[in-house]
């Protein structure tokens, strides 16, 4: 349940504590799933980012003994995994905002790398406007929750909005960046904008 103040304006937890992984855990049904390929990808970027002994102790936090690419897992293993990484990574970072986002930089890497990640990078030609325009289409044959959308406000730059996203805002800055990277995107900028646990703007733009 989101927390609320007594005008009604929503409270916002602190990012990556138990309140804030509780909130998302709660509005999560079992509908909600992820494909493996997410799970194992920020499961990649916890070995890039630490060590064989952290990748095993994210895996045992999302209960899932074996992970296969294309079969639907619940989300809650995917938070569960995220948020136990973000903390071991916490320190490293010199915050949990700034390990999240490290966190979805190297997951988009790995995502990116993967046959699906493959054949989106194809389908764009090279040109960074059309993979991005093409990320609420990635999600949709990825996630089966949520509802994303690009709206351009010019030839390099659109705000991309994700309504029932369950992942931290800083994990989307991050997922976004590496996406861009990825593009070869010169003077990459993203800001989030988080509005409620599960909804977030995200201004995204690059040079010319």
């Amino acid at each position: 349940m989101q927390m609320v103040d007594e005008q009604g304006w929503w409270v916002p937890a602190r990012p990556g504590s138990d309140e804030d992984l509780e909130q998302r855990l709660a509005m999560a049904s079992p509908s909600d799933t992820a494909r493996g390929m997410f799970l194992r990808a920020t499961l990649d970027a916890v070995r890039i980012l630490g060590d064989d002994d952290a990748v095993r102790r994210c895996q045992r936090a999302s209960g899932e003994e074996k992970l296969v690419d294309f079969f639907a897992y619940p989300v809650s293993a995917n938070l569960r995994m995220v948020f136990s990484a973000a903390r071991m990574l916490e320190a490293r970072y010199g915050g949990i905002d700034e390990a999240l986002r490290q966190l979805g930089y190297k997951a988009a890497e790995c995502f990116l790398a993967s046959t699906a990640g493959l054949a989106l990078q194809l389908l764009a030609g090279g040109d960074t406007s059309r993979l991005v325009g093409n990320m609420p289409s990635m999600y949709r044959a990825s996630v089966s929750f949520g509802v994303r959308s690009v709206v351009w406000t010019g030839p390099t730059s659109c705000r991309l909005t994700m309504r029932r996203e369950f992942m931290p805002c800083s994990f989307q800055e991050g997922m976004l960046l590496g996406v861009l990277k990825k593009a070869n995107a010169r003077g990459a900028r993203v800001r989030g904008h988080q509005l409620s646990v599960l909804e977030s703007d995200y201004d995204v733009a690059w040079e010319a």
